[in-house]
């Protein structure tokens, strides 16, 4: 509560403020990056980034991804290209993101999914070869790294969020790092609506301040990262033993060489598994296990999109089978280790190798789909 009772005492509660000051750099040091600039939320910091960089008419993204990523581009008045993603990572194809490049493309907005990471090398040649923009969206990456540096200093940008939905979290918030020093002063001017001093107004700008309640909780959050990790992995881990023998269900690899922070469990469910995504969806919720479908049904098929782009799924197979196929399971430090086990029953129970063990309501809802 300490930090509360200071901020109230100072009555700074928000213009950069000396918490948000502080957390930019801790976040800077243990990222290693030369500059952090936090935002109000994560939508912003990717919107602000876009039109920080330079972007213009076509920007490639994935549609594998959650719909933000596509508006943060459209908002700015620019045209998003879908690319399909790879199979073995569900991040972005750098062979997809060629194939999608026109003279009117100047930028490629590429996310990180899942705690892994997208093939940086692969992006930064063809972003060098084209001379193209490069942004990452690292809103599932805090914490994690390629080729042994952490996420936050690849491409020209890469944009955080701190939802508090993420493993690390400041309740909302979010934040663009960087390498670039002339970067980093533009999006600093561009987050305080362009101001210079107190009434100087040198350059465009927009809100997206992050008040000091905000980084009072980053700072609280950002001591816990090391422990919450370690129990996200931990669960994984149960996870992974839990469904390894289980024919049909197919958990996500996590690289074993690199940094992650296992925030999201990936379960995809294949074509040979006797019940469908959306049926093992059902069983799970009946047994209050708060399972999800991501991405679905895609950006493309969401609007404006879909209306825009009616046929941009004949290029995105992969996207439009994983979209169908996926389910992200509950994890995290308050989920009790027993919701493991009962996530195992359903799946040997739906696979048809356990019969007659389990509880009433996975019996009840085994009935409804058959």
């Amino acid at each position: 509560m300490w930090y509360v009772d200071d901020i109230l005492e100072r009555n700074w509660l928000t213009n950069n403020g000396p918490l948000v000051c502080e957390l930019e750099r801790r976040i800077a040091e243990y990222l290693g990056v030369r500059h952090c600039v936090a935002m109000c939320n994560g939508t912003i910091a990717l919107e602000v980034a876009i039109r920080a960089v330079g972007m213009s008419g076509e920007v490639i993204v994935p549609s594998y991804t959650f719909v933000a990523t596509a508006h943060a581009v459209s908002w700015q008045g620019l045209h998003p290209v879908f690319a399909d993603v790879r199979r073995q990572d569900h991040c972005i194809d750098p062979e997809a993101v060629r194939r999608a490049i026109t003279p009117r493309t100047t930028g490629i907005v590429a996310t990180h999914l899942w705690g892994g990471t997208c093939d940086i090398a692969a992006l930064q040649k063809i972003a060098q070869e084209h001379g193209l923009k490069l942004v990452f969206d690292a809103a599932h990456a805090f914490g994690c790294s390629y080729d042994g540096q952490r996420i936050g200093g690849f491409g020209d940008a890469e944009v955080f969020s701190f939802h508090a939905t993420k493993f690390f979290n400041t309740i909302e918030g979010g934040a663009v790092t960087t390498n670039d020093d002339a970067l980093a002063d533009q999006l600093r001017l561009m987050r305080n609506f362009g101001f210079a001093g107190q009434d100087k107004v040198i350059h465009p700008g927009t809100n997206g301040k992050m008040t000091e309640v905000n980084a009072a909780m980053g700072l609280v959050n950002l001591d816990a990262v090391d422990a919450v990790m370690a129990t996200n992995k931990a669960r994984h881990a149960a996870y992974s033993n839990a469904l390894e023998n289980i024919a049909g269900l197919r958990l996500t690899p996590v690289t074993p060489d690199e940094e992650r922070n296992h925030q999201y469990v990936v379960l995809e469910v294949d074509a040979s598994f006797p019940r469908t995504r959306d049926e093992v969806l059902d069983v799970l919720t009946a047994e209050n296990i708060l399972a999800r479908k991501y991405f679905w049904p895609g950006c493309h098929r969401m609007e404006p999109y879909r209306s825009i782009q009616p046929n941009a799924g004949r290029s995105l197979p992969v996207t439009e089978d994983l979209a169908e196929r996926v389910i992200v399971l509950p994890t995290g430090p308050n989920m009790p280790r027993e919701a493991i086990s009962v996530v195992r029953e359903v799946c040997q129970v739906l696979s048809g190798q356990v019969i007659g063990r389990t509880s009433p309501y996975v019996s009840a809802q085994m009935r409804s789909v058959s």
